[in-house]
């Protein structure tokens, strides 16, 4: 690498004129610095940081390689340079050009100078012929316009016209589409020539050329021909010109000179250093970066010169001065000679050293700006084999001396604005030991496409190389080449997002696939499953190959969790292989999987008969034991696969078992009823720790409403009542809400479990039994009776005797043990036995209490004044006075209503009476088509007919009414009567 240094006693120059013949150094505080780069040569088979682009085996045969890709010469490098290089990305690639360029056209010619312009390739050879190539190396028009070697060749704009300039001493300048030819022999070699800018749209047809005579002449074309002016002479050979916008850069053995077309002024002389090898030994490359910017490589040395506009002077000048500056902005010196110098972009992160202000400056309305970007240089750089160039001795003084060394090879070396190298190639070229420095050439290629790099063309005499800058796809492979996979993909991800290119030939899967083998073969699995997704894709055959590379390395719960399920389903195979893995090594995994799987994907009656299989394994996998958790996530799979495979009332147990709230939903929506028959002490359960549940949380709940219990009932055709009464034995409270809810629904549903409904009644709601013992009819009387005398129940036990005929001691149950006057009145009553009231009578003789209750409740059924003469004298009665007063009102107020009702009875019946009188007096219509209801004939038979209307409105013929004493009330057309019958 070459290091830049610059010499602190130098000022900054800029070079002018005052006139073309005096030349003078004019210091500018505005202009570039001077930078000189020193190095040493490094011999081609000790180039340890340098890429050694394009080897081929000694012997071979070049020209047979077409436009084959070159490879690096590993023959020459030691392992440790090789890894060394490997750490290092290359910047440019080479390939061969293609076409007839190696087979046929320097199969036995040589080339010996090349240009470019609008996607035409001109190559020149020693045997004086022109061939037009396209850029894929194919022949567009071969002539041969010259005797001898080509030194110098140019193309106009168009590519329409081209010069040649060669050591015969001509200089020809031909159209290919046109029959359009200028030849002029200058008698002495010529070296080189430039046309004019759009020279096939100028009429003057313009050119300047100039040779081993050391004239540069002008041709311009006339009315009579063309016009020669010389604009240089006296100063050795001109060795290269090149023309561009109005200005034109040629050089001699002296230095390089710069003219404006416009003002007919030299600008500068630049001249060559002292100590420089000899020019026609090493040639001088121009090259014109843009309207203000000349690049100057000579020898080892390059100049970079900026051409301004001159500044307004405040005075008048003493002599007429160009109206343009030129300005040295950088000087650089390489440890090699320069062949040939092109710009070439380089990344914005790159250190560049910029022009300075006043080399930015626009050059008015004659010189475009130039453009501001970022550039370095690439060199075509040659390292002679002599040194004596250098030192001066040039006259061998042995035979050692004076034998040809061979040459090294040639390099691309990029390099940037401040000096340093960013970048080095050694090329291979075919028999480059043979060549020197002027035999190679280096031309640029613009893109014409936005957005892609400028490709380059280095020539030699049996060589034509393309030489591109390397895109992502070349980034890609040589991250593939080098096993940094994870890299290339992410390239080529970001690539494939920015890019609109649609013919891609980067495989991103092929890569994937090597990344993928490669992170398996290092024990990556996490990160090698990971990948899966973006390299398989929705290839079926390549996701199920990696399963099973997984599968046999006993990994495959690394790549578990990036199979695909929904949008690619792979074989049943696979996704049942997974649950079984599940099923031996994380069953929590397994029921997660099952609920998040399409249940199409796999074959469930399979997984079924593997989990049911696994639960029957299990210790505690019977109905009343679900606390081990192997077996609770066993039975949800279960669950969970049955319901997946439309089978809920498999289901339905292990969802009780499990206590899903759902459940009782489950059932109604599948119409479970005929499954739950035997699960009915299940659901009751489960449905009472939801209650329970409930309740604890604050909430107010009514045990006897519960959800299980009403769906028994309602379902008793699918879910038989017995079934379910022989299921609830054991737990005789659930048997009791399931009962009592049949009972209130029908009580005839429960007749044939009606004396266990009296026990269970009287052990879990006393309080209701009465009612029961009441409503139904269908239990045993002393069964009954005995339930309720061991639990010491007197209201019942005194229905109950009721029912059993047993007055006096049921009464006696009551009057003994209740004390209750009150429900021995209201017993006696209801059983309407005069020997009961003549009973309790008898029991109240000696009560006062109960005399004054029969006192304060007698009515209808008893007459107060048999109670009041079974009274003793001198019983005292507490509350004695308000009963009779109590007695004497309610007869009073008895008396009153009866008083009432008759009044209102008579009422009624004198209104009834006058609207019957009203009703029998008054008239009514009849039509002329009654008949007699008795004979069934008309009526009115004549005019004469005698007719009996009755009070009730019937009406008959006179000689009718003895065949019949009784007639019954129907319509005759008249209105309706009042009696259902009517007697004559």
């Amino acid at each position: 690498m070459s290091s830049a240094s610059t010499s602190p006693d130098e000022k900054e120059r800029t070079l002018a004129t005052d006139s073309p013949d005096n030349l003078s150094l004019v210091e500018d505080q505005h202009s570039g610095s001077q930078v000189e780069v020193h190095g040493s040569a490094v011999p081609a088979d000790e180039h340890e940081d340098k890429h050694a682009v394009g080897d081929e085996e000694e012997g071979s045969d070049p020209e047979s390689e077409g436009a084959e890709t070159y490879e690096d010469d590993g023959d020459e490098h030691s392992d440790e340079d090789d890894e060394d290089e490997d750490d290092e990305e290359p910047v440019l690639k080479y390939e061969r050009l293609g076409g007839d360029v190696h087979d046929k056209l320097l199969k036995k010619d040589s080339a010996s100078a090349l240009t470019y312009s609008n996607q035409l390739l001109a190559l020149g050879t020693h045997a004086g012929i022109v061939h037009v190539l396209d850029l894929a190396g194919e022949v567009v028009k071969s002539v041969k316009p010259h005797s001898a070697s080509i030194i110098d060749i140019c193309m106009d704009e168009t590519a329409d016209f081209i010069g040649t300039a060669s050591i015969d001493g001509q200089v020809v300048i031909y159209s290919l589409s046109t029959p359009e030819v200028y030849s002029f022999d200058k008698k002495r070699p010529m070296r080189t020539l430039a046309l004019e800018p759009q020279f096939a749209k100028r009429s003057t047809r313009a050119f300047v050329c100039g040779g081993m005579s050391g004239n540069l002449v002008m041709h311009e074309k006339g009315w009579l021909g063309h016009k020669e002016t010389v604009l240089h002479r006296d100063e050795g050979p001109i060795w290269q010109v090149r023309w561009r916008g109005r200005l034109i850069a040629w050089a001699n053995d002296l230095g390089v000179k710069i003219y404006d077309t416009v003002s007919q002024m030299r600008l500068v002389f630049i001249d060559r250093p002292a100590e420089s090898p000899r020019a026609d030994l090493f040639k001088c490359t121009l090259y014109w970066q843009d309207d203000s910017t000349l690049l100057i490589a000579w020898a080892d040395v390059i100049r970079v010169a900026r051409i301004r506009d001159r500044p307004r002077p405040n005075t008048t000048p003493a002599a007429k001065q160009p109206p343009l500056l030129v300005e040295i902005t950088a000087v650089f010196q390489l440890d090699c000679m320069i062949t040939g110098i092109v710009p070439h972009p380089i990344p914005y992160s790159s250190h560049v050293v910029g022009p300075s202000p006043s080399m930015t400056q626009p050059l008015g309305s004659t010189i475009a700006a130039p453009v501001k970007t970022l550039t370095a240089f690439l060199v075509l750089a040659y390292t002679p084999p002599d040194t004596s160039f250098f030192n001066g001795n040039e006259v061998a003084s042995s035979h050692a001396e004076q034998a040809r060394k061979a040459a090294e090879r040639p390099e691309l070396r990029i390099i940037n604005r401040a000096g340093e190298e960013l970048s080095t190639d050694a090329l291979s070229i075919s028999g480059y030991e043979k060549w020197g420095c002027n035999d190679y050439v280096l031309v640029e290629v613009p893109s014409t496409t936005p957005g892609v790099a400028n490709s380059y063309v280095v020539m030699s005499p049996k060589d034509v190389v393309v030489v591109r800058p390397r895109d992502w796809r070349d980034h890609v492979a040589w991250l593939v080449e080098r096993k940094r996979y994870e890299e290339a993909l992410e390239v080529l991800e970001k690539s494939s997002e920015t890019s609109q290119e649609e013919d891609n030939d980067v495989d991103a899967i092929e890569i994937g696939q090597k990344y993928i083998e490669h992170l398996v073969s290092e024990g990556d699995f996490v990160k090698a499953a990971r990948l899966c997704p973006k390299v398989c894709g929705q290839d079926v055959k390549r996701w199920e190959d990696w399963i099973f590379i997984f599968v046999q390395q006993h990994h495959l719960q690394a790549i578990i969790p990036y199979i695909p399920t929904e949008t690619l389903t792979l074989g049943h195979l696979v996704y049942e292989m997974i649950l079984a893995y599940f099923l031996s090594h994380d069953r929590q995994a397994l029921l997660k999987t099952i609920k998040d799987w399409p249940n199409n994907i796999y074959d469930i009656p399979a997984v079924i008969v593997a989990v049911q299989a696994e639960l029957e394994r299990s210790p505690s996998s019977s109905a009343n034991n679900t606390t081990t958790p192997d077996s609770v996530l066993l039975m949800e799979c279960l669950a969970e696969l049955y319901t997946a495979n439309r089978q809920p009332g498999k289901a339905l147990p292990y969802f009780l078992r499990l206590r899903r709230p759902n459940v009782l939903d489950l059932i109604r929506d599948n119409n479970l009823f005929t499954a739950v028959q035997d699960q009915a002490l299940l659901l009751v359960e489960f449905d009472h720790e939801l209650i329970e549940k409930r309740r604890k949380s604050g909430e107010q709940v009514d045990p006897g409403q519960s959800a299980a219990i009403t769906l028994l009932v309602d379902h008793i055709h699918s879910i038989p009542i017995g079934r379910v009464v022989q299921q609830l034995q054991s737990r005789p409270y659930y048997l009791y809400l399931y009962l009592d809810a049949l009972f209130a629904k029908d009580p005839h549903l429960t007749s044939h479990f009606a004396d266990a409904q009296v026990e269970l009644y009287a052990e879990y709601a006393p309080r209701r039994l009465i009612d029961f013992l009441r409503a139904s009819s269908y239990y045993s009387l002393e069964k009954a009776y005995n339930v309720c005398e061991e639990r010491d129940q007197v209201p019942e036990m005194v229905f109950l005797l009721g029912r059993m005929g047993n007055n006096k001691q049921a009464l006696n149950l009551i009057i003994e043990r209740l004390g209750d006057v009150n429900r021995a009145i209201d017993f006696a009553k209801d059983q309407g036995d005069e020997e009961l009231w003549e009973d309790l009578l008898r029991y109240s003789e000696t009560r006062p209490a109960f005399i004054r209750g029969l006192l304060e409740n007698v009515g209808a059924d008893i007459n107060p004044i048999r109670l009041i003469r079974r009274i003793k004298n001198g019983l005292e009665i507490p509350g004695l006075k308000g009963a009779l007063i109590k007695i004497l009102h309610d007869f009073n107020l008895q008396t009153s209503l009866l008083e009432g009702c008759q009044t209102i009875l008579n009422g009624d019946c004198s209104e009834l009476a006058q609207t019957l009188h009203k009703d029998q007096t008054a008239g009514f219509l009849l039509n002329g088509r009654a008949t007699c209801p008795i004979c069934s004939l008309p009526l009115m038979e004549t005019s004469q007919s005698l007719l009996l209307l009755f009070l009730c409105r019937h009406v008959v013929h006179a000689h009718c009414t003895g065949k019949t004493n009784l007639l019954s009330h129907s319509d005759v057309g008249a209105r309706s009567g009042i009696s259902g019958k009517i007697a004559l």
